[in-house]
């Protein structure tokens, strides 16, 4: 692991079921992919298969760029590169999913995050089965209800 991450939980309670918050996910991610999708810009579906892992079982591997170029201030594209996508390359297990973002002109950055789902209110203290090493990290509750 990097000596510079910064880990955090965030326990999101929501007003829907596990299998409820799934279909909404799913219709939103193609909406906002169809939405941002113009003028050449938008998201590249590089990858997109399905992926068997030993730990997690049957899943799907996808990898998409999202050019945001015309997105950002004039003076950051002055200094940014004129193609700027960022990828995003998630392995969904759902209720499980790692997500894993890196920036096209930052190759050393990256964004690692792991969802887990659960029908509660965010009372399991080690949703991820950490070792007690990780368990000290700041946990913020987010409740949207």
């Amino acid at each position: 692991m990097c000596r510079n991450m910064l880990m955090k939980e965030y326990r999101i309670c929501m007003p829907l079921t596990v299998e409820e918050y799934r279909i909404g996910q799913l219709y939103m991610i193609s909406k906002h992919s169809h939405e941002q999708s113009d003028r050449g810009e938008g998201v590249e579906v590089v990858q997109n298969e399905p992926y068997e892992d030993p730990n997690y079982g049957n899943g799907q591997l996808t990898e998409k760029r999202v050019y945001l170029n015309s997105k950002l201030p004039s003076w950051a594209r002055a200094v940014v590169p004129k193609i700027f996508y960022v990828t995003e390359k998630a392995w969904n297990y759902y209720p499980y999913t790692i997500t894993e973002y890196t920036c096209s002109f930052l190759p050393k950055f990256s964004i690692h995050i792991e969802t887990k789902y659960e029908d509660n209110k965010g009372s399991n203290d080690n949703i991820f089965d950490n070792e007690a090493k990780d368990l000290d990290r700041e946990v913020c509750f987010i409740d949207i209800a």
